[in-house]
């Protein structure tokens, strides 16, 4: 799916093609070989993506323990928001688990479009509501699932997951310890 396709399936309207093209010119390649970071913890995040290609890893060093709060895929948008918006240092690192092709765009560019371009205000307001949506399941599943149903659903609804990102990263993400999640995997096929 190219980022046009993206923007015109996150609107659910074709209605907006002047504006899409305009939105297009604003975001520029940027590639990143594995484990290079789009933001670390401390500094700015000077990019909101899409990535075209690869997975990044948001994550969080908790008792100098790599914690995975989020995996960002192929066909998606990520950013340190709070740090990218509030040009603020971010409290965690965006790490390439491979290597990725992104499309990214700076601040100013950002804040001219969500004045100017309706198509990308509403594209946005969807992003940022589908993203709450989520946030939302992960939270309450990680509360009323147990590991092995995390898992299951994660099967379901991202297989190609355990293709592409290790397994650490994965059980990490669901909250579940590394040792574990080889005897859920062992058990679950």
């Amino acid at each position: 799916m190219n980022f046009s396709d993206y923007i015109e399936n996150v609107l659910k309207s074709q209605e907006f093609d002047i504006q899409i093209s305009e939105i297009l010119r604003f975001f520029t390649p940027l590639k990143l070989d594995k484990n290079d970071f789009l933001v670390e913890k401390g500094k700015v995040c000077e990019y909101f993506c899409f990535i075209k290609s690869g997975v990044l890893q948001h994550s969080i060093e908790i008792s100098e323990e790599e914690k995975t709060t989020y995996l960002a895929l192929k066909n998606s948008c990520t950013s340190a928001l709070k740090s990218y918006l509030q040009e603020i240092p971010s409290r965690k690192n965006i790490k390439a688990l491979s290597d990725c092709c992104l499309l990214v765009i700076l601040m100013e560019d950002f804040k001219h479009l969500l004045k100017t371009n309706k198509a990308f205000q509403q594209f946005y307001y969807t992003l940022i509501e589908n993203q709450i949506f989520l946030i939302d399941d992960y939270r309450i599943d990680l509360l009323t699932l147990t590991p092995e149903d995390r898992y299951k659903k994660l099967l379901l609804n991202e297989p190609n997951l355990l293709g592409e990102v290790p397994l650490h990263y994965l059980a990490s993400f669901l909250g579940i310890s590394t040792r574990h999640m080889s005897r859920i995997r062992k058990n679950i096929k």
